[in-house]
């Protein structure tokens, strides 16, 4: 599967990852071969790894504040959940955030949960073949695994 082909399945998500677009994109997802499926998967952990960076981690909750009005910082599972929503905002916002760290900011928003995008390749591919996927990518999505993306925390 090409970026393309990816940018363009995300696309049916109308740029929010809600259990209802997730749920169109999946069912879509799942009427192609498995190999798409699984094309797919490797996709979309890649984009998430590549916005797996400091600059983007680091910025706080924009819409929370902590005890002394000091900023709130996101948590491993937000900071995983806003990079689903730049995701699923599309190529174009996906793109634009590596260029201003600024741009990312409002997906750290409370009110912005990118999760449900998680859950489409291992959908997908269960509707698609009636068996769950114990699912290994090459690229992995976990918040703090891009060590180029997190040089302090280097060994």
């Amino acid at each position: 599967m090409t970026w393309a082909d990816f940018w363009a399945l995300i696309a049916t998500l109308n740029g929010e990852a809600t259990e209802e677009s997730c749920q169109r994109l999946v069912e879509e997802l799942s009427r192609r071969p498995v190999s798409d499926i699984l094309s797919f998967a490797e996709r979309h952990a890649e984009a998430l790894y590549r916005l797996d960076q400091e600059k983007f981690g680091t910025l706080p909750v924009v819409d929370l504040t902590a005890r002394f009005g000091s900023p709130f910082p996101q948590s491993s599972d937000v900071f995983l959940y806003a990079r689903c929503a730049v995701v699923a905002a599309g190529q174009a916002v996906w793109e634009s955030v590596f260029f201003d760290a600024d741009k990312f900011a409002p997906y750290t928003s409370s009110e912005c949960d990118g999760e449900w995008l998680l859950y489409v390749p291992d959908k997908a591919y269960e509707l698609a073949t009636g068996e769950e996927w114990d699912r290994s990518t090459r690229y992995c999505f976990e918040s703090y695994s891009n060590r180029d993306g997190w040089p302090d925390l280097r060994d």
